[in-house]
């Protein structure tokens, strides 16, 4: 029987875990290499700096699963914070075992015990059919929307 994962807020010593984790999901999901060293700093700006979001580490039998990050978005339309779930990644030999349910479950509840916060999205590539079933599972609807976007270069 596989334990229950339990979730915890990430920590300094993830940071090397999170990298290779974002890492590999851009190349799995969308076939894109990032560069480690960018991608170390970005996971430390939001440990150093909680107003840019939050990891979360969803651990098995002691041993790290999975994880995804928050970030926070202001609705002038509903007064609230929609919660953004971005950088979700299950370490394969996970996967199909509840981590990302476990990392949804403390998320939604958490959203629910905070007044100002008026609902979870992400996004997801049109083509990654498994995620798209995982999360409606979990009682997530199309919103309907499409993204743009404008990269500015660095």
């Amino acid at each position: 029987m596989n334990p229950t994962p339990r979730v915890r807020p990430a920590a300094e010593g993830d940071v090397a875990r999170l990298r290779d984790w974002a890492c590999a999901m851009a190349l799995e999901t969308e076939h894109k290499r990032l560069d480690p060293q960018t991608v170390e700093k970005g996971i430390r700006a939001v440990l150093d700096q909680p107003r840019r979001g939050a990891y979360f580490v969803a651990e098995r039998g002691g041993e790290a699963a999975g994880t995804l990050m928050l970030t926070y978005e202001w609705s002038d339309w509903r007064n609230g914070d929609w919660w953004w779930i971005q950088s979700v990644y299950v370490a394969p030999q996970h996967r199909r075992q509840g981590v990302y349910a476990a990392l949804y479950a403390h998320v939604l509840a958490s959203a629910q015990a905070d007044d100002a916060v008026c609902g979870l999205r992400l996004y997801v590539e049109r083509d990654n059919a498994n995620a798209q079933r995982t999360y409606e599972s979990l009682g997530m609807v199309d919103a309907g929307y499409r993204m743009y976007e404008a990269a500015t270069p660095r």
